[in-house]
C-alpha cells in the first residue's frame, strides 16, 4: 500500500514537472518581431525601455518645470499639478484609509506612469521612428510592462500587511474558515494576473482599432475613435491605481 502511495506521488511530481516545462516552452513564444539589446549575457527588450524612458522623461521634465518657480498665485501648470496631487490623495485615502499618507507616492507614480504611457500611444508618433526590428508603441502595450507593474503592486500590498501585522498577516488565509485556504491563496495569484491582462488587453485593443480604421478610412472616422481611446486610457490608469490602493488597504485593515 505504501509503495502504491509513493508511486502515485512520483507520478504527480512528474506530471507537475512536465507541466512546468511546457509552460516554460510557451513563455519563449513571440508574436511579431522585437528589437533587443545585448547587455552582458542578457537580451533586453529595447522597445519597451526606449518608450518607458521617454515617458519617465516627460514626467520628470514636467515636474521640474512646475516646481522650480512656485507662485503665490498659481500658474496653470501649478494648478494642474496641485489638482492631480489632490486627486491622487483622495483616491488613496478612500481606498486605504487613515494610514494612506506613506502610500501616496506609490499610488501616484503608478497612476501617472500608466496615464502618460497610455496617452503616449495615441498622441506620440512612435511609428515614424524606424527600428531594425519591430516598432515602438506605448509601454503599456507590452505585457512585460503591465506584468511588472502588477507584480510591484503585489509586493506593495504584501509589504503593507507584513509591516502592519507581522506574521499574523498570513492568518487571513484561513479566515473565515481553513477550508477556504486554497481559494484565499489562489486569490493572491489572480490579482496580478487580472491587473496586468486588463491593462494590456485594453491598450492593445485600442491601438489595433485605431490602426485598422486609419488603414480603411484614413480621414474622418479614426478621429472620434482616438478621442474615445484617450478617455478609456485615462480610465484604465485610474482603475489600476484604485485597485492597487484597495489591495493595500485590504492588507492593512484586513477587510474585503
Amino acid at each position: 500500500m505504501e509503495s502504491l502511495t509513493i508511486l502515485d506521488n512520483m507520478n504527480v511530481l512528474l506530471c507537475s514537472i512536465n507541466t512546468l516545462k511546457r509552460l516554460y516552452d510557451i513563455s519563449a513564444v513571440e508574436v511579431g518581431q522585437h528589437f533587443y539589446w545585448q547587455i552582458g549575457g542578457f537580451l533586453v527588450h529595447a522597445q519597451v525601455l526606449i518608450t518607458s524612458w521617454v515617458v519617465i522623461a516627460i514626467l520628470l521634465v514636467s515636474a521640474i518645470l512646475v516646481i522650480r518657480n512656485l507662485q503665490t498665485i498659481p500658474t496653470f501648470g501649478q494648478n494642474l499639478f496641485e489638482y492631480v496631487l489632490e486627486f491622487i490623495r483622495d483616491v488613496s485615502k478612500t481606498q486605504i484609509g487613515e494610514e494612506y499618507g506613506p502610500w501616496v507616492p506609490f499610488i501616484g507614480t503608478l497612476f501617472l506612469f500608466i496615464f502618460v504611457s497610455n496617452w503616449s500611444g495615441a498622441l506620440l508618433p512612435w511609428k515614424i521612428i524606424q527600428l531594425p526590428h519591430g516598432e515602438l508603441a506605448a509601454p503599456t502595450n507590452d505585457i512585460n510592462t503591465t506584468v511588472a507593474l502588477a507584480l510591484l503592486t503585489s509586493v506593495a500590498y504584501f509589504y503593507a500587511g507584513l509591516s502592519k501585522k507581522g506574521l499574523a498577516y498570513f492568518s487571513k488565509y484561513i479566515q473565515p474558515t481553513p477550508i477556504l485556504l486554497p481559494i484565499n491563496i489562489l486569490e493572491d495569484f489572480t490579482k496580478p494576473l487580472s491587473l496586468s491582462f486588463r491593462l494590456f488587453g485594453n491598450i492593445l485593443a485600442d491601438e489595433l482599432v485605431v490602426v485598422v480604421l486609419v488603414s480603411l478610412v484614413p480621414l474622418v472616422v479614426p478621429i472620434p475613435v482616438m478621442f474615445l481611446g484617450l478617455f478609456t486610457s485615462g480610465i484604465q490608469a485610474l482603475i489600476f491605481a484604485t485597485l492597487a490602493a484597495a489591495y493595500i488597504g485590504e492588507s492593512i485593515e484586513g477587510h474585503h
